[in-house]
C-alpha cells in the first residue's frame, strides 16, 4: 500500500497530457497490487484461489515496474527515484513469490485439500 501511495504522490507532478495515459496506467497497476493481495488473503481457504490472486498481484507489480521505467525514460522521474521505486517492487515481487511457494503456510484448512 505504501508503494502505491508513493506512486500516487509522485505522479501528481506528471504533465497534464499524461493524465489519461501513463498516470492512469501506473496508478492502476500500483493500486492493484495491494488489492490483489487483499483478495488472496480472503481466499486463503482455497490454496489454488490464494495462489491465483498472488499471481495476479505479481503481474501487476511487474507491470508497475515497466511504467516506472517508462516514467524514467520520459524524464518525469530521476534515475534515483525510479531505482528506488523499482527496488521496492523487487522486494514486493520476492515476497509474493515466497508466499506463492509456501502457500500452505498461509492458507487455512489446507490439510483437507488436494493440490490441483
Amino acid at each position: 500500500m505504501d508503494a502505491a501511495m508513493e506512486i500516487f504522490a509522485l505522479t501528481k507532478k506528471f504533465p497534464l497530457e499524461e493524465r489519461f495515459s501513463l498516470t492512469d496506467q501506473i496508478r492502476r497497476s500500483s493500486r492493484s497490487v495491494p488489492s490483489q493481495i487483499s483478495e488472496a488473503w480472503r481466499k486463503r481457504r482455497y490454496i489454488a484461489a490464494f495462489r491465483s490472486k498472488l499471481n495476479d498481484a505479481e503481474g501487476e507489480a511487474a507491470e508497475t515496474q515497466t511504467w516506472i521505467e517508462v516514467a524514467r525514460r520520459c524524464g518525469y522521474w530521476t534515475d534515483s527515484i525510479a531505482s528506488q521505486l523499482d527496488a521496492r517492487y523487487d522486494i514486493i515481487l520476492a515476497q509474493l513469490v515466497k508466499m506463492h511457494e509456501n502457500a500452505e503456510n498461509w492458507c487455512t484448512g489446507v490439510r483437507n485439500q488436494t493440490n490441483r
